[in-house]
């Protein structure tokens, strides 16, 4: 039943994305907000398909944790779950994201409408820099909200931390508050992985940190605040997970820890 469901929800979730890609081409002489709408109900129809089709419901708490304003948002990254629910919090939000995703046919042109952030990873620092500069325009004159992931990819359940120096270059540099936000979504939508799993998607935006500590305080502040709060929310799914007689990933950090 796990394998036919998560089937099922696979071919809704492109169809539906392939709908509203159609929907989005219609919006492109329009203002960037009618584009940012189509993304919003693509966003919310995919969650309520995997709700519908699979059994997985999402909670978000925490929203009163977000200040008003430029933000920095940065999210643990586990699967690509994350990368459209996440919309769902903000009305205009950017990503920073890798370059060759605004390469897709219609997928990036979209990306390159809404003004997201591309960077080459291969430029190391200069890219850092562009970076920046854009994101104290979007910041700083339309009041976007900047959604960063840490770790820069995808990390298994379980996998140790690797949050990369960006985010603290970034926090100095923008001079605005950081939200981080800790998740669970790997147990249930696995990166690499044909399956999607019942349950309990949960999501918890952390207080948020104020601007003007020193780079590697907040730097290592953050990675502990969000991996203790993921580490909860991923013991509490995998406790669903076993009520609902569903196996869950496996422990990547358990699974280092026995061969070491």
């Amino acid at each position: 039943m796990l394998v036919l469901r998560s089937l099922l929800f696979n071919i809704a979730f492109y169809l539906n994305l392939a709908f509203w890609l159609v929907c989005a081409m219609a919006t492109m002489p329009l203002p960037k907000r009618f584009l940012l709408g189509v993304a919003l109900n693509w966003a919310e129809s995919s969650l309520w398909l995997m709700r519908v089709i699979v059994g997985t419901r999402c909670e978000i708490s925490g929203v009163e944790n977000i200040p008003p304003g430029g933000i920095i948002m940065a999210a643990k990254h586990q699967s690509a779950w994350e990368t459209f629910a996440l919309i769902t919090v903000f009305r205009n939000p950017v990503y920073i994201l890798k370059r060759e995703l605004t390469w897709l046919p219609f997928f990036g042109w979209c990306l390159l409408k809404m003004r997201m952030i591309p960077v080459n990873r291969g430029a190391g620092s200069r890219a850092l820099q562009m970076a920046t500069r854009r994101a104290k325009v979007e910041l700083g004159q339309n009041g976007r909200q900047l959604l960063i992931f840490p770790e820069g990819t995808r990390r298994p359940v379980g996998a140790p931390p690797d949050y990369k120096f960006g985010v603290a270059h970034l926090y100095g540099e923008l001079g605005v508050p950081c939200v981080p936000v800790a998740l669970n979504a790997g147990l249930f939508w696995p990166r690499r992985s044909f399956l999607r799993r019942p349950g309990t998607i949960r999501v918890e935006i952390l207080p948020a940190i104020p601007p003007g500590m020193d780079k590697k305080a907040f730097h290592a502040l953050l990675q502990e605040q969000i991996e203790t709060a993921t580490d909860r929310l991923v013991s509490e799914g995998r406790a669903e997970l076993a009520r609902l007689g569903v196996p869950a990933p496996a422990n990547t950090r358990q699974e280092a820890a026995q061969k070491s």
